[in-house]
């Protein structure tokens, strides 16, 4: 059974998962970002299937996150670099990070971000980058963009009644 195509949707958050919902990709990406580049470095590290790594890394290529050059000739090998699309996500993966070790690390962090300039440790949030306001559900909310579908429309207004409280569906039947 074929799973479903995300590429179509107007939701960019459908569109991404379909170049890195399957788990096994942001983890080669994650690795790509600390400086693997070829086949085997990336089994090593992950334990990962060579079949398996093999259509992560041509759907990652095909995707435009990553690339493929030849770094040998006889025999033929490759290495896998990250495009700029690529290198993109190392916010999201910050994001996941330090949400990882806020709700899955009972133990503790086992890895923390710090700055190298003061060597402090930091805690990764989402920030607009215009106004510098961290972004948060009471300050924020989303909108149609200019390509909103009248069904994306009608999704983010029921989605910011329930967000702001409000319920769309009892005040569109008092009306």
């Amino acid at each position: 059974m074929r799973r479903k195509n995300l590429s179509e949707q107007q939701c960019p958050i459908a569109r991404s998962l379909e170049h890195v919902g399957e788990w096994w990709s942001l983890l080669i990406i994650r690795d790509a970002m600390h400086g693997l580049s070829r086949f085997d470095e990336f089994q090593k590290s992950l334990g990962v299937a060579p079949n398996i790594l093999t259509r992560r890394l041509t759907a990652l290529v095909e995707g435009g996150l990553m690339e493929k050059r030849c770094y040998s000739e006889r025999p033929p090998r490759y290495q896998y670099l990250l495009t700029p699309r690529g290198q993109d996500l190392r916010s999201v993966l910050m994001a996941l990070l330090a949400w990882g070790n806020t709700h899955f690390a009972p133990e503790g962090a086992s890895i923390q971000l710090k700055d190298i300039l003061t060597g402090e440790l930091v805690e990764p949030m989402l920030v607009d980058r215009r106004t510098g306001q961290a972004i948060s559900p009471s300050r924020h909310t989303l909108v149609p963009g200019p390509a909103a579908s009248d069904g994306m429309k009608q999704r983010l207004r029921h989605a910011n009644g329930v967000m702001s409280g409000d319920n769309p569906s009892k005040q569109e039947s008092e009306s």
